[in-house]
């Protein structure tokens, strides 16, 4: 059995696509069943909150093909059960997982809130910078939100250790009565005068923070 989770480190499951790709749900897994090699085998991927594996069974005695999972392995034959193996793994990642490098609990807290308030999704739109993301507006194409990952001595800190942060909107000329240089800063990369800076570490609570982004996102209805 294939441990999957490395696979994930910079990417997370989009659980809403899963049973539309064939995944069927057992409380709360999800499995996906595919015949290969002529039918003689079974690939099986479990998808959990908690784990993430794949397998390939063969069917005639009903083990494990452990053959699968060995690299550098030789022979024709195994070449193409590993072959039509891998294709069904790098589709279910390319149609059921989207881009994801932020660690933090609250940052996920923070993608979820939005996905279900707004139905907005990180839009990943630099190549030098492949970790940065924005949410905008649906009905004006208005960012409300940029997510980025920076060195923390960016916001007046001496530490070089990176920390995830949210840039927001805020009411124009009125930035330096919520800023405290602690939890919440100018904006970084944005115009300082209507936007700040939120490091996304726990230093400020997380239900302050979604006061925050529905402030921005009504900001950004404005023209």
């Amino acid at each position: 059995m294939r441990n999957l989770k490395n696979d994930f480190i910079n990417r997370e499951i989009a659980y809403e696509k899963l049973l539309d790709y064939g995944f069927v749900k057992k409380k709360d897994h999800y499995i996906l069943q595919k015949t290969i090699g002529n039918g003689c085998f079974q690939v099986i991927i479990e998808f959990s909150y908690n784990q993430q594996t794949a397998k390939v069974i063969e069917l005639e005695n009903g083990e494990e093909y452990l053959l699968a999972d060995v690299k550098n392995v030789s022979g024709s034959f195994v070449q193409t059960i590993k072959e039509e193996y891998e294709n069904i793994l790098k589709d279910v990642f390319q149609k059921c997982t989207i881009q994801n490098p932020f660690h933090q609990r609250q940052t996920h807290l923070i993608i979820q809130y939005i996905k279900e308030h707004y139905h907005d999704e990180l839009e990943y739109l630099w190549e030098k910078f492949p970790q940065d993301a924005v949410v905008r507006n649906k009905k004006n194409g208005k960012w409300y939100g940029v997510f980025m990952i920076i060195p923390e001595n960016k916001l007046k800190s001496h530490s070089n250790t990176l920390t995830e942060i949210i840039d927001l909107r805020y009411e124009k000329g009125k930035t330096e009565e919520i800023i405290d240089n602690h939890s919440i800063f100018p904006g970084y990369h944005m115009n300082k005068n209507s936007w700040i800076t939120v490091k996304l570490d726990n230093s400020i609570n997380i239900t302050k923070i979604y006061q925050l982004i529905d402030n921005s996102y009504q900001l950004s209805m404005k023209k």
